[in-house]
C-alpha cells in the first residue's frame, strides 16, 4: 500500500526529534524566495566581501535546480541557546562550542538515509554551505518568520536555532506560513551598535559587527572599532533583545558548551600551531590567526587595561603591518583612558 506524503512527514518529524532537532517542516517546490530583493541587495553591494553570495544564484534562487524533479524541501531547526560565559570578551553564542556544520550534516544524512530506504526518492542535504537560502525557505515552510533583523524567529523558540535543509523528490505536504508577529517592536533595530539594520527587514552586512569580525578580511574600519566593544567574534545584540526569546531554553547539545579560553593578552601571544589546536573543531578556526589577533587588538582597545600593554606593544612592533596598526590603535585607546 502506498504511504501518503502526510504519513511520511509525521514519521520524519518523529525521527528528526529523535536525532535532536527541535522541529521539522516542509516547503513545496518551487518556493517564493523574494528574488528581486536578493538581487537588489547583491547589486547594491550590501553583502560586502562575501563574493560567494554572487555565485550560483541560478540554484540559490531556484532550489528545484539542485535536483531534477525536486518536489519538497524539508527544513529542520536545532536549538543552540545558552547564556554567555562570564569573561572579559564575548563570542557569538553559536560559536561558543563545536562547529555546527558537521554535527547537523551528519544527522541530516541519517534522515536522508531513512527517506531513501523507507520511502525512496532522491535527497540532498545542506547546512549553510550550499547555494540555499535557508531562512526564507524555513519561513515558507512555516517554522517561523523572518523578523525585522532578518533573523528567523520561531514562535516557541525565538531566534536561537541552526537550520538545515533537505531537497527531495518526495512529494510532502507543506507547512502553513506563520504570520509575521514583530508588530510595532523595533528593539533589534534600536540596539544594533553600528546601525547595520538600516530599516525593518533591511541589513547592510558591511556595517554588521558579525560580518566585520568574522567575514571581513583586512582592517576593521575606524568608524566601527569602538562599536565592536568587547565582541571578539560575532554579535548577538539583535538576537538578545528579541521578546520572542522569553521562551528560550538551554540547548541539550553538549558539544555546543563553551570552550575554556585564557585572557586575551595571552591569546595575543599565540603562534599558529596553538591557535589551530585550541580551535580545532570550532567555528572560530576559520578566522585564521591574523584576523583573530586583529579582533583581540580591537577589543583590548575598547576594554583593555595597563596589564594588556606589553602584549600589545609586542604586536605593534612586529612585522605584520595590519596587526601593528590595530595594536597601536589599541595602545592609544588604553593610554587615553589612563590619562582620563
Amino acid at each position: 500500500m502506498k504511504i501518503s506524503g502526510a504519513a511520511i512527514k509525521v514519521d520524519l518529524t518523529s525521527k528528526a526529534k529523535d536525532l535532536g532537532f527541535a522541529a521539522l517542516e516542509v516547503s513545496s517546490v518551487p518556493v517564493d524566495l523574494r528574488q528581486d530583493y536578493y538581487r537588489e541587495w547583491i547589486a547594491s553591494g550590501q553583502h560586502g566581501g562575501m563574493d560567494w553570495m554572487e555565485r550560483n544564484n541560478d540554484r540559490r534562487l531556484q532550489p528545484e535546480a539542485l535536483i531534477p524533479e525536486a518536489r519538497s524541501i524539508v527544513v529542520v531547526s536545532l536549538n543552540y541557546y545558552q547564556p554567555d560565559p562570564q569573561r572579559g570578551f564575548r563570542i557569538a553564542k553559536y560559536a561558543l562550542g563545536d562547529d555546527y556544520h558537521n554535527l547537523i550534516l551528519k544527522r541530516l544524512k541519517q534522515l536522508c538515509r531513512v527517506m531513501r530506504e523507507e520511502y525512496g526518492g532522491v535527497q540532498r542535504p545542506y547546512v549553510d554551505t550550499g547555494p540555499v537560502l535557508e531562512k526564507p525557505i524555513a519561513a515558507a515552510a512555516g517554522l517561523g518568520w523572518q523578523g525585522k533583523s532578518t533573523i528567523l524567529i520561531e514562535p516557541k523558540r525565538g531566534t536561537w536555532s541552526f537550520l538545515g535543509t533537505i531537497v527531495t523528490t518526495l512529494d510532502l505536504p507543506s507547512g502553513q506560513a506563520v504570520k509575521d508577529r514583530c508588530g510595532s517592536c523595533t528593539r533589534c533595530i534600536e540596539v544594533c551598535p553600528t546601525q547595520a539594520i538600516t530599516a525593518p527587514y533591511q541589513l547592510d552586512a558591511r556595517r554588521c559587527i558579525a560580518y566585520l569580525t568574522i567575514e571581513h578580511d583586512g582592517a576593521i574600519p575606524l568608524e566601527f572599532r569602538e562599536s565592536v566593544g568587547d565582541r571578539l567574534f560575532g554579535c548577538d545584540e539583535c538576537l538578545d533583545v528579541c521578546p520572542w526569546n522569553r521562551w528560550a531554553v538551554v540547548t541539550k547539545e553538549a558539544r555546543f558548551a563553551p570552550r575554556d579560553l585564557p585572557l586575551m593578552r595571552e591569546m595575543l601571544r599565540w603562534e599558529e600551531c596553538e591557535f589551530s589546536e585550541r580551535f580545532r573543531g570550532s567555528p572560530m578556526r576559520r578566522l585564521k590567526l591574523q584576523r583573530f589577533k586583529r579582533n583581540i587588538c580591537v577589543v583590548l582597545g575598547n576594554v583593555g587595561t595597563g596589564m594588556d600593554v606589553p602584549a600589545l606593544k609586542a604586536v605593534a612592533q612586529g612585522k605584520d603591518a595590519l596587526l601593528a596598526e590595530h595594536a597601536s590603535w589599541a595602545l592609544e585607546r588604553i593610554q587615553s583612558r589612563s590619562d582620563a
